[in-house]
This record gives C-alpha cells, structure tokens and sequence, in this order.
C-alpha cells in the first residue's frame, strides 16, 4: 500500500515536500527531485528554506502564518522563486495545507505538505518578477508613506515608511483575509488616536469612498506636532478605476521653517516700523522730530505759493528743576503733556516737533493768526498740571519768526525764532516775543559778555563784596556773606545774570573756588577775633558735582587759616532731592569736618516744609519775598511762623534775607529769628569798607532793641 501511495505521489506533475515540525524535509516525491535537481532520497533531512531563493524566504514564512493563522482555510498560491542544485533560480508557484492528522492549532506540531510547481514556461514570469521587485524598490525608497488600497477599500500594498510614520505593526496588515475588518476595527483607531482633528481625516475619506475618481491633497495635524500632506488620486487600470492610491509626506520641518521664516519676516517687519517711526518720530511725546520738522521747514521756505511761513520755538522754564526735584519720570509726564497742548493749540499746523530735551518747534505756513496761537501756547502751558504727584504749573518762552520778503533760508528762520526765544526768557521767562532785528544786537552783547567772563576769569578780574549778617538777641554781626561782583567795560553785571553765564560755560568752579579762598584770606583775622563768628559762601550745583570739591575747600580753609566749624556753605534746595548724587556726598563730608549748610532762597523751589527732616542742612534761609509780605508789622502772616517754627522743632537757626524796614525786622525779631539780613543794616561792601559796614549793621541793632 505505501508502494501504491508512493508511486502515486511520483506520478504528480507538482514537485512535494512533507515539512516537518522543524522546517526540515521528512519526504520528497520523484518530481520534487528532477525539479531541484537533487535525487529525492537527499531531499530528505535539508531546511527546506535551503531550497528557496533568499529574497522568497520571507513569503514563504508569511503563508506559513496565515496558515496557522487560519487551518481550515487554504492560502492563495504564492509566486517565487526556488533554488535548483547548480544554483541558479528558477520562478515557481507554492501551496501549502496540513498533511491529514496533522497539528491543525499553532501549538501543534504536526507537518505541512509544499507543492511546488515550477513556472519558468510562462514567458512573463521573469519580466513581471523584474517589475514586481522594481516597483517593490521603488516604494521603499521614497521619502513618502505609500498605501494602495483596492475598489473595496481593502489594503492591496504599502511601504516601510507608511508603516513607520503611522507606527502600524506589520502584522495587522499581513493577513489576506478581512484586511478591511482589520483597517476598521484595529488600524482606523490607532491612527484616528494621533490626529488632532479626526473628523477631517474621516470627513476626507467619506468624500472619496463617494467619488472613486476624485482627486485630493489636505493636511493632517498629529498630536506630537508632526505635520502630514495627504495626497489620494485614483488607481487606474485601463478604463477602470481599480483602488486609490495614497501618498503621506512629513513636511514638519518644512513648516516649522516656514512659520519660522514668517515670524522672522513678521520681526523684522515691525522692527522696519519702528525703526521708521523713530526715524520720523519723538519715541517720548510722539511728535515729529528733528529731521521731519526741517525738510518741512526747507520746503515751506522754498516754495513761492505759501503767503506766510511762521516758525515758533520754545523753551520750557526752568525744566531741569523739574527733573532735579522730582526726578526724570515726572520730567517725562511734564514733557507728554506739554505736547498735547501744543497740539490742541495748534490744530492747523503744518508740523509740531520736539527738537529735543524740553525744545519744541512749529511750523505754521499760510496762517493768518500765528501770534494768537502763540499767545494761546503761553496761557495753555500755565495751566497746572500733576506729574510725579506733585502739582506744578509750566511756563515756557517762545521765540517767532516769520519769513520776510529777504532772501532767507531755513536754517536763517530758525535761527531768529532761536534768538527771539532767549530773548523772551532774558526779558522774565513766561512770554512770548517776535523777532526784532534789534534782537541781534543784544545777541551780540551777551557773546560778548560771555568772552568778557572768559577774561575776568582769567585774570582775577572777580571781585568780592561782604554783607553782614545780624543776631538780634545777641545784638551784634555773628556772620558775613561773602558775595562775587563782576565790574566789566560796561559796568558791573548782576549775579544773576553772569552766575548762570559761568555755569553754561564751566567756569564756575574755577570762579568759585577764587572767591571762596579769597574770602577766607581777606577775612581769617575778623574770624579768628571770635570763634562764633561765621563767613558764608554761595555754591552752585555745578560745583558740588566736582568729586572733590569738599577736598578743595578743606585745603583752602587750611591754607587761610580758618576752622572749618566757621564756614557756611549756601546751596539751593535743588541739590538736595537725589539723596544719592555725589553733591549731596560732598556735602556730608563738609559737615563731617565742622561746615554748616545753609538752604538758600527756601521757599521758592519744589519742596516743602515737610521734607526739611530729611535734608542735611543746619540753617534755613527764608526768601526776601516772603519778608517783602511784611509792610506794616501788623499783618497775620502765617506761613512765615510756620517757617521759623517748623526749622526750630527740627532743630534749625533761621535768617531772614531782604529785610529793608525796621517793621520787617521787629517782626521777624518776634518770631524769634536767629539772624537777619538786609540792606537795613548793611548793603554788601568791599573790603576797604567792611569796618564800617560792621559798625553800622550793629549800631541798627542796638537802635531796634532800644526802640
């Protein structure tokens, strides 16, 4: 009987391998034999993987699987190629089923049963074998997913990369049958999880399954932050539409560099912008800036069809106090402000600009009212204002120019509203003038002043004049003041005006110093008479700002032989209010070695009775325009007993300056003022004269206090 099987077993056209459990042949027929080329007694005990060609060996394992996967059903066959002994390759095409009684679950051991059949006579095996491994090639070098998928949806093919982009195990795709279940039920899921808008992604495919010859390209946006370009278009056989193609490109990086270079793009745009609006703009106030107001300015000038063009410059009074006292904030708050009222004052004007610090221009070309509206900029800036918490009332001077029938240019115009504009703050600040050729001249005359100081003080040409200072309980001069004159060509020039001449020109610390030693030396033997008399010197703001300046004074109270418990430094309450400056240092280290300070003009600036705690004085000095309230002696005046109460409970003497009547001093003596001041005991005197100034301030004591 097994002679009867075996030779109906050689009698078959296909060649069969009996496969054990380990992959080895346990039984070949004759055919099996001829078709290897291997007599079929050697068949037995070699791998039967031995017998296919390398690059088949994996299909072979696959059909091994889905037969496992599915016993009671028979595998469609699979195309490959065989090894014959001399080994070249031959195409063939292979079954497989379970021999019967064999192992039919995947624990089971049982056999398998190949047949081979070969295929070489079909003429388009090799050709179609050529194409099959080209295309094959092809797919798993693109950079893109490839999946194929047939009229009925089900998966005909993929690549590597689809897999991997979607992270689909392979063996969810592997199985022949009920690919589409498994799309479904298994893969559709996984890859719905990843999507950040699964409903497009279903929405597409709804749209497709409806129109099998549409084409489409959207764009999936995965959770991770990757981005996916899908592109479908249908599989066409012939006539036919057989299946659709899919095609998935990773465009991450080719986004991000696109949205990268549009932030760069957006960046560099608004930058372009803001660096146009600094450009033409006042990054503080916002107005036009230098550069818009003279192109303006140059092209009014220039053209003939303008009736008018007005230039109105401006200067805000005394700004630097602004930002000294309450500091560059509210310096900044009083400037914003200061240009929305010259806009709303000049609604019309061609331009308003901010030429810099607190230096504003207009331009007005074909107005008939250009003095109007600088008299309107005058009363509006009046108007008080808060900035830094404190309520201040600006003032400017405003200097305008017109153009005149001469042959003027830009740069001319300006030039006389500039001229205009100092002349405004040289005649009281506050105002406003119109250029006046006579302007020119007195122009001319403070340059000239200006070289004149130079000279003077070069050559020592500044001179000293002292003024007593009176106790009226003590009835006698415990202080002299000493004070700069300077007697030019033209006559002497009040301190008021060539003082802040000497500060614009940095002459001031070498004028100071002249007259703070030359003091000391003209008076050292009046002050060493007694030690509780005092000499008092002016210091400017300018001078404090020398790293050392109290070094300096030292050496020459040194050298004159005067104690530095007998000197008193005046200074304006402004140096005071930056508690870290090194003026305020150079102070302390005055008071360190026995120097007072005295608070010259209080009153007059920012500050207030309240912030004298803080301040390192020793002596208050009250304003000749408070004492000048005093007419009658009788007046209620109470800001005055507010002063001198005030400076006592901090522990304060008090002088009164400006005191001309004998009512201003009985009154004053009645607040109980320490020391007083005025041209009632003594006007400021040479030194030739000071003896007899001295004699006269103490001979008005003693008439007071018997009267």
């Amino acid at each position: 009987m097994a002679q009867a099987l075996e030779a109906v077993l050689d009698l078959s056209p296909d060649a069969l391998l009996v496969v054990a459990a380990d992959g080895t042949v346990a039984a070949a027929n004759a055919p099996a034999g001829r078709l290897f080329g291997i007599p079929e007694d050697n068949l037995a005990g070699l791998d039967h993987r031995s017998l296919l060609a390398n690059d088949f060996r994996e299909d072979i394992r696959k059909l091994f699987r889905r037969l496992l996967a599915h016993p009671d059903q028979h595998p469609a066959p699979v195309q490959t190629y065989c090894l014959h002994r001399t080994g070249t390759e031959f195409p063939a095409e292979l079954t497989a089923s379970f021999l019967p009684g064999a192992g039919r679950q995947r624990s089971d051991a049982g056999q398998l049963l190949l047949s081979v059949r070969g295929t070489a006579h079909h003429n388009s095996a090799a050709p179609r074998r050529e194409a099959m491994a080209l295309l094959a090639a092809t797919l798993e070098s693109t950079a893109d997913g490839i999946l194929v998928v047939d009229s009925d949806w089900n998966i005909a093919g993929y690549n590597e990369k689809f897999l991997a982009m979607w992270g689909i195990p392979a063996t969810l795709l592997e199985a022949p049958q009920g690919m589409t279940a498994s799309l479904q039920h298994e893969v559709m899921p996984l890859v719905l999880a990843q999507l950040s808008d699964p409903r497009q992604f279903m929405a597409k495919l709804g749209e497709l399954e409806a129109d099998p010859a549409a084409e489409s390209h959207d764009v999936l946006e995965f959770k991770d932050g990757r981005t996916i370009e899908r592109y479908s278009r249908p599989h066409r056989s012939g006539d036919g539409i057989v299946g659709r193609i899919w095609s998935f490109q990773d465009v991450t990086e080719r986004r991000q560099a696109q949205e990268q270079a549009h932030r760069a793009m957006a960046d560099l745009a608004a930058q372009t912008e803001k660096l146009r609006g600094m450009a033409f703009r006042d990054p503080l106030t916002g107005l036009a800036n230098r550069a818009v107001f003279n192109d303006a300015l140059g092209e009014a000038v220039r053209s003939p069809r303008l009736k008018s063009v007005d230039v109105l410059l401006l200067d805000l009074d005394d700004f630097k106090e602004v930002n000294d006292v309450l500091g560059h904030q509210a310096g900044d708050d009083m400037l914003i402000e200061v240009a929305r009222r010259l806009r709303g004052c000049a609604p019309t004007a061609d331009v308003v600009a901010r030429l810099g610090g607190d230096e504003f221009v207009v331009l007005l070309t074909a107005c008939p009212n250009a003095d109007e509206i600088a008299t309107c900029m005058v009363r509006c800036l009046r108007v008080p204002l808060t900035a830094g918490g404190k309520v201040l009332r600006p003032s400017l001077s405003l200097g305008l120019a017109s153009l005149t029938s001469e042959d003027q240019n830009a740069s001319e115009l300006l030039r006389r509203a500039d001229i205009a504009m100092y002349a405004a703050k040289a005649a009281g600040k506050n105002r406003f003038l119109r250029f006046q050729p006579d302007m020119m001249s007195e122009l001319m005359q403070r340059t000239a002043m200006e070289s004149g100081l130079v000279r003077a003080a070069e050559h020592g040409e500044i001179s000293i004049e002292f003024q007593p200072i009176v106790s009226y309980q003590r009835g006698q001069v415990v202080k002299v003041e000493a004070l700069a004159r300077w007697d030019s060509d033209g006559g002497r020039v009040p301190p008021s005006v060539f003082i802040p001449l000497a500060e614009r020109t940095g002459l001031i610390g070498g004028i100071g110093m002249e007259v703070m030693g030359l003091a000391m030396r003209r008076i050292a033997g009046w002050l060493t008479g007694d030690p509780s008399r005092s000499l008092a010197v002016n210091v400017s703001g300018v001078q404090l700002q020398e790293h050392d300046f109290a070094e300096q004074v030292l050496r020459l109270a040194e050298a004159s032989g005067v104690a530095p418990y007998q000197l008193v430094i005046e200074v304006t309450e402004s140096v005071f209010f930056d508690a870290d400056c090194s003026l305020v240092k150079q102070l302390s280290t005055l008071r360190e070695a026995g120097a007072r300070v005295a608070l010259d003009d209080f009153g007059t600036g920012y500050s207030s009775l309240g912030r004298l705690q803080d301040l390192p004085v020793d002596t208050v000095k009250i304003d000749k325009s408070f004492v000048s309230m005093i007419r009658t002696g009788r007046e209620r005046l109470p800001i005055l007993s507010s002063m001198v109460n005030m400076a006592h409970s901090l522990g304060l003497t008090v002088t009164a300056e400006g005191i001309e009547t004998v009512e201003q001093a009985q009154y004053l003596a009645a607040l109980e003022c320490d020391s007083m001041q005025g041209y009632l005991f003594s006007r400021p005197e040479p030194e030739s004269r000071l003896t007899l100034a001295l004699s006269h301030a103490e001979k008005v004591l003693r008439t007071l206090k018997e009267g």
